[in-house]
């Protein structure tokens, strides 16, 4: 189990890294040209956690083990009130925070909303929620989760996740300290996921919809010009971690969904 989980970070991490790194060589000027031109390969790395989830598996030597993980995309029967906090409510969580910002005197938080209106991002928000998901959650989450709770899973998982994103973030022209600046962001996003996930019996497809819900109102796209926003949706994340962690106390036990 414990080599299947180095595994799957070590060629997540190396897929996703290596299809980025002539975007990241050419922010640079190490290699020549516009960074632009490497995008459409640089989201093929958003399928590094897929490939690392068949890769580790069947390190495991398990029989059925790559059909395991994917097996619970089909986990569709779960109650509507699922699907809608799934697929709304990351973008609830910012218009909360937002609407508490507001009502203690912040200003200048830009719009209430940041919906996919290009092409290319109504496409990623598609493509990478399922190259990501299939790793962090089909993956990474019932076998880190037997070993240390679906808590101390998340905390591990957000944690990597966002470490993952470095070299798009520097593609992008954000910083370092932003990134590391979002890291409750994503460790409680992953908390999140994985209680949607162990609440639908191991829905990976309501991970894959928790995360499409995180692009249909993504608050990222305000950078660089304006940090409010991912500093508002960030504290907000952080809040609704807690509180769940509060109120589900199943958490901290181990649990095995798969």
């Amino acid at each position: 189990m414990t080599r299947g989980i180095v595994v799957f970070f070590a060629v997540a991490f190396g897929f996703t890294w290596l299809f980025q790194l002539p975007a990241l060589l050419a922010t640079y000027g190490v290699i020549a040209g516009p960074a632009g031109r490497f995008l459409p390969l640089s989201g093929l790395g958003a399928l590094g956690p897929l490939v690392a989830a068949v890769v580790a598996a069947r390190s495991e030597g398990r029989p059925g083990a790559v059909r395991q993980v994917f097996r619970s995309l089909g986990q569709w029967r779960v109650h509507p009130g699922w699907y809608v906090l799934a697929l709304f409510g990351s973008g609830a969580l910012f218009v909360i925070g937002r609407a508490v910002y507001v009502l203690f005197g912040g200003s200048d938080a830009g719009p209430w909303i940041y919906p996919p209106v290009e092409p290319p991002r109504i496409a990623a928000m598609i493509f990478f929620p399922f190259g990501e998901e299939v790793g962090w959650r089909g993956y990474a989450q019932p076998r880190l989760q037997e070993r240390i709770g679906a808590l101390g899973a998340s905390v591990v998982i957000g944690t990597f996740w966002c470490l993952w994103h470095l070299v798009m973030f520097l593609v992008s022209g954000e910083s370092v300290g932003t990134l590391v600046a979002m890291l409750p962001f994503f460790i409680g996003g992953s908390v999140a996921s994985a209680w949607v996930y162990n609440r639908t019996r191991g829905s990976l497809l309501l991970a894959v919809l928790a995360h499409v819900g995180a692009h249909l109102n993504n608050t990222n796209r305000a950078l660089p010009a304006n940090v409010t926003p991912v500093v508002i949706h960030t504290v907000a994340f952080a809040v609704a971690a807690l509180v769940i962690v509060a109120l589900d106390p199943s958490l901290g036990r181990s649990t095995k969904t798969a």
